[in-house]
């Protein structure tokens, strides 16, 4: 970094009975309070080089051999106006991007100009900010971040403004091969080309200046939107954790929500600065990010306007989102869940809403043959989109089963936001709604079919049809279900179809509308995913029930068509199977034994 030093006199300041003096065979005749310190010093030196001295002096004439001059809110302070004492005595100096800022704002304040003598202070900082200041990059950046006790000089002065600029034609001019970080080696900067450079740099500066920074670049039009998205990351990853780590949520007394910590209103700030600043191009910013950007704005309360922003650009890359990303904190007095379902649900709805507009524009513009078929190539990346999304609600939905604050009708909702084709498969919802009946068990017999409503049993794996044809807190309904599709399943691989075997018939008239599904004991049985992982289907629990009851609605009495005894449900459902698949077994070898003769 450059610097400049002016005099070659030694610095003979110094502190006598708490006053500042400089040593000298001449009788001191001016005293100067600036702010809480005073000084003992000459006038000839000073009134030479400052017109604001000599204006005051002139103004307050003084019969005694002293004149005292009160400097109130001097910029800079004692510090800022001893540098500019030292220089009219000849006393050496050193000028940096460290204080120059100080050092012009208290010479402009003195109105140390060439007006009243050639090569002042104001000029010789002019020369050396402009010459040096500006055309190094570390030292534009050191000079901004000096400004913040000089907002209002500083711009007057046009240090900010110019600073930035230099920065702003720096990136400009070769945004992606010269590096973020500088390091020393003497007096020249060594620049590393393998890295991404400006965005570490430049978010040391304060928000208000990284965003005109920012909002400059972008206007520009030359840096890519994925760098400048990179360096809101950067910026982002320093300053959110810091700011947002010791924020509390508590409840006032008139019931509404407050961010305990003083930083919260700069938090808030800081947020909704950078998401003005994210690049529109499509894929510009990563849909995590958007995503981390949304958690925070939920925690700071961020404006209704700046959420639904985000909300809507990450239903634009929803099927780039994991479900880790999706678990927002709830922070509402009005709901108890653990998570932000409306704001997921929200999501869920843009997503939709887009990809049914993208359809729409689609027809309007594609008319002709060719460009039908070319809507059907783009039909095709949406529904893949979709079974995307489809697999990521069904994870979400799994996380948030666990809750017992989460209501059956937003699960409901959250189950049926995405359209019934883009599941595939229903392993994961069948998981999601195992885990759900489980913390849930108050729930009506209606409230479970509700629920159940959205599983179809044909798209279940082996496992989970095995699983749920022990669940005892499934429907009937769903659990014959089951147990019909499988032995559809089974038939057609064997060359056969036939109808729903007698037993499972039986079972329904045995059982009617069913019964209570919570049972006493347990059963441990463990079952793999379809894809192979080494997650466990949920433990069903299994109760003892009677198999063949006919009730009589004339006299109330119960008949028994068999044994009286209680058969596990498990153990039941298990016979089943076996005389489903050894009934198809024996029709396969009698076709055999015909096929011979």
């Amino acid at each position: 970094m450059k610097f400049m030093k002016l005099g070659s006199r030694p610095d003979t300041f110094y502190n006598a009975n708490g006053v500042r003096s400089i040593s000298s065979e001449v009788r001191s005749d001016l005293v100067v309070h600036v702010n809480e310190t005073r000084y003992l010093l000459h006038k000839f030196p000073l009134l030479s080089k400052c017109v604001k001295l000599q204006r005051l002096c002139s103004e307050n004439p003084e019969s005694s051999h002293l004149h005292i001059t009160q400097l109130h809110d001097f910029p800079g302070g004692s510090k800022a106006f001893e540098l500019c004492a030292k220089f009219c005595y000849g006393i050496t100096i050193t000028i940096s991007a460290y204080n120059i800022v100080s050092a012009l704002c208290a010479a402009k304040y003195l109105q140390m100009t060439e007006d009243v003598e050639k090569g002042n202070l104001v000029h010789k900082l002019e020369v050396f900010f402009n010459s040096c200041i500006l055309n190094g990059w570390k030292d534009c950046i050191v000079t901004l971040q000096t400004t913040k006790p000089f907002k209002l000089q500083s711009e007057e002065l046009g240090i900010t403004t110019r600073c930035i600029e230099s920065v702003v034609s720096k990136v400009i001019s070769n945004p992606s091969k010269v590096s973020l970080s500088h390091s020393q080696n003497g007096d020249r900067e060594v620049i590393d080309t393998n890295k991404k450079w400006w965005g570490e740099d430049i978010s040391e500066l304060r928000i208000d200046l990284y965003w005109r920074t920012m909002a400059a670049l972008k206007s520009g039009g030359k840096v890519p939107a994925n760098l400048i998205s990179d360096a809101l990351k950067i910026y982002t990853s320093k300053w959110l954790p810091k700011i947002s780590r010791n924020l509390k949520i508590v409840s006032s007394s008139n019931g509404e929500s407050e961010l305990e910590s003083s930083k919260a209103n700069t938090s808030r700030l800081l947020l909704e600065s950078i998401i003005t600043l994210l690049p529109m191009e499509t894929n510009s910013v990563s849909c995590s990010f958007l995503l981390k950007l949304l958690k925070a704005a939920n925690v700071l309360q961020a404006s209704a306007s700046s959420r639904l922003e985000l909300a809507r650009r990450v239903a634009l890359q929803l099927d780039e989102a994991k479900v880790c990303d999706l678990m927002i904190p709830s922070i509402s007095n009005d709901s108890d869940t653990i998570y932000d379902l409306d704001i997921v649900l929200n999501i869920l709805e843009q997503f939709m809403l887009q990809k049914q507009s993208q359809k729409t524009s689609s027809l309007r513009t594609n008319g002709d043959r060719e460009c039908q078929e070319s809507s059907l190539s783009s039909s095709s990346t949406i529904n893949g989109s979709m079974v995307k999304v489809a697999k990521l609600v069904d994870g979400y939905l799994q996380e948030i089963s666990r809750d017992v604050n989460v209501s059956l009708s937003k699960f409901i909702s959250l189950g049926e936001s995405i359209p019934e084709l883009a599941r595939l498969n229903h392993d994961d919802l069948y998981r999601a709604i195992d885990v759900y009946l489980k913390s849930h068990p108050d729930l009506t017999k209606s409230e479970r079919k509700h629920l159940c409503r959205t599983l179809d049993c044909k798209k279940l794996s082996f496992e989970a049809c095995m699983h749920a044809a022990q669940n005892e807190f499934l429907p009937l309904r769903v659990v014959v279900q089951v147990l019909f599709f499988e032995h559809a399943r089974a038939a057609m691989a064997n060359g056969h179809l036939t109808g729903l075997p007698g037993n499972i018939k039986a079972l329904l008239a045995a059982k009617g509308n069913g019964t209570s599904p919570h049972g006493s004991e347990t059963v441990s049985t463990n079952m793999s995913t379809p894809q192979g992982d080494h997650e466990q289907w949920v433990k069903p629990t299994k109760s003892r029930m009677k198999l063949a009851v006919d009730e009589n609605p004339d006299d109330g009495s119960s008949k028994v068509k068999q044994s009286s005894c209680l058969v596990p449900r498990r153990r039941m459902f298990s016979r089943l199977w076996l005389m489903n698949r050894s009934e198809i077994e024996n029709k396969s070898k009698a076709e055999k034994v015909v096929n011979c003769e």
